[in-house]
């Protein structure tokens, strides 16, 4: 089918004018629209996930891609998560009005794109279907903050990338190359607070930063109406992308209102989809808006990590663990010595020491500028940081849910950061293949005590063959995904300075406890709000 494109334009309330261009059949008639609503400009389209909109509209849609305010060529100041709700209600009840819309309407889109899904009021002004993607409603627990430490790197880079399309729309061609220079460099680690906080003062995500993420207080939690959220959702996460939480929360959310979403966790990073689910998402917008039969395949499809199949799988349940610690206190020298076991308790004690000069670094996993599965043997070599290895198997075992780590601990300053990382060492362990991290931050003078405490990490579905083991690695620091932790009760705010402290941490091992809980029981409370 032959495709035009045509420029639309919307004149809101308020007199701003938002600006979409739609990608429709080149013949007369009238087609279901698919909204999408993004601040990188409308001829990107978010192809860097998706087929680009000409292919939809192929199939007999109209797709709509919009400029939300402030962006691209549409007026008015970009505000961020704030300003989508007034926008996205009026934008999807424009959308069902245009002279070649039949009336039906489906919203797709991630990240940003994926929360202006979520945010319409008003029965006119909602999708009657919608496919969120790699996208959550609390600010702080889904897209500023892991464990209660900002997501450092990700966060400014972002934030940078957004200050620059401000930038650019203000004619500031000096500030754009000095942010494009800083991301480049690697400098934006360090200067990153600096430029947005110069560069783009209105910026979302420097008012993130400006936040505390151990405490919900002046945090914004969006709320959807729950008519909205029982209308069929097509959810789509990534083991490796940092919204993950906060598509689970979504499919929890739904499914205690009665809405029957589907649900794809893949391998992948946040834009990295290997081959994306365009053909899964056309049948799911062809069932709902032009009335055609169903996919034949399950609405829950997990992929397993471990044998790299999709399988069908409930994300409710749990499978796998519990395992114990155990440490004769060498597990921060030998990475061998540590133990995994399949006891629920272990023993001994290790301690370990985090020297601020040199941090130990994060690599991969969710929260990483080079995200994904990595082999962390060089890490684990590392003396600032403990390993715990299971015996290899004698037989296969899958696990399904999330990690959670929970053991008592104390640190000689009022201050510091627990990182873990969950691997594989397949065969004879020439490879340390990680697969899920989590931090968790601590300050306070509750810090010098021993406590027990939590730390949760990414969840997955991953099934080990005979042979395989399993490894806990745990640290102090995992920079640049999170900021160094200085030890002195001040949140953290980069890489170190001469203030920042050597911090040894004791692990008390008769009672810890490596578990897998259930992913997708609802918006998680901060891992280390309290000790247990």
């Amino acid at each position: 089918m032959e495709v035009s494109a045509v420029e639309e334009r919307l004149t809101c309330p308020d007199g701003v004018e938002l600006v979409a261009r739609v990608w429709k059949p080149d013949a007369p008639g009238r087609w279901p629209v698919l909204l999408m609503r993004q601040p990188y400009g409308r001829a990107i389209a978010s192809t860097p996930t998706y087929a680009h909109p000409r292919w939809y509209a192929a199939q007999g849609y109209a797709v709509v891609v919009q400029d939300v305010r402030g962006c691209g060529e549409s007026g008015g100041t970009f505000g961020g998560f704030a300003q989508e709700e007034a926008d996205s209600s009026w934008t999807l009840a424009w959308a069902r009005t245009l002279p070649y819309a039949d009336g039906r309407l489906g919203s797709y889109g991630f990240s940003y794109q994926g929360l202006t899904q979520l945010l319409g009021r008003g029965a006119a002004a909602q999708a009657d279907c919608l496919a969120p993607a790699m996208a959550g409603l609390d600010e702080r627990l889904h897209w500023a903050s892991s464990g209660g430490a900002h997501r450092w790197g990700l966060g400014l880079g972002w934030g940078l990338q957004l200050a620059a399309e401000h930038c650019r729309r203000c004619g500031d061609g000096a500030g754009w190359w000095e942010i494009r220079r800083s991301l480049e460099s690697g400098r934006f680690l360090h200067e990153g607070l600096e430029l947005l906080a110069r560069l783009d003062p209105g910026s979302m995500v420097l008012e993130w930063f400006r936040q505390d993420p151990l405490t919900a207080k002046g945090w914004r939690v969006h709320s959807p109406p729950a008519a909205l959220l029982q209308r069929p959702m097509l959810l789509a996460g990534g083991w490796h992308d940092p919204y993950l939480e906060g598509v689970l929360d979504l499919w929890s959310r739904s499914r205690a209102l009665g809405g029957t979403p589907w649900l794809r966790l893949g391998p992948w990073t946040h834009l990295d989809w290997g081959g994306g689910i365009d053909a899964l998402q056309l049948a799911f917008f062809d069932r709902h808006l032009r009335d055609r039969p169903p996919p034949k395949e399950p609405r829950e499809r997990l992929f397993d990590l471990g044998v790299g199949l999709w399988r069908e799988r409930e994300p409710a349940q749990a499978r796998g663990g519990p395992w114990g610690l155990s440490s004769n206190g060498r597990a921060a020298i030998d990475p061998e010595e540590g133990c995994l076991i399949s006891q629920t308790s272990g023993g001994g004690e290790v301690c370990f020491v985090h020297d601020p000069w040199r941090p130990r670094p994060g690599r991969g996993g969710h929260l990483g500028l080079d995200a994904g599965a990595v082999d962390r043997r060089e890490l684990d070599q590392r003396s600032d940081g403990a390993c715990f290895t299971s015996a290899p198997l004698e037989e296969p075992l899958e696990l399904l849910g999330r990690p959670v780590l929970e053991l008592e601990l104390e640190a000689d300053q009022p201050g510091f950061d627990l990182c873990a990382a969950l691997s594989v060492l397949r065969g004879g362990g020439a490879a340390v293949e990680q697969l899920s991290t989590g931090v968790g931050r601590f300050l306070g003078p509750a810090c010098l005590r021993r406590e027990r405490r939590r730390l949760e990490l990414q969840p997955l579905l991953l099934t080990l063959a005979a042979g395989d083991r399993l490894r806990l690695s745990l640290a102090a620091a995992a920079w640049p995904q999170i900021a160094v932790n200085p030890g002195t009760a001040e949140l953290p705010r980069g890489w170190g300075g001469p203030t920042h402290r050597v911090i040894t941490l004791v692990l008390r091992l008769d009672s810890a406890q490596l578990m897998i809980e259930a992913m997708g029981s609802g918006t998680l409370a901060p891992s280390n709000a309290a000790p247990l």
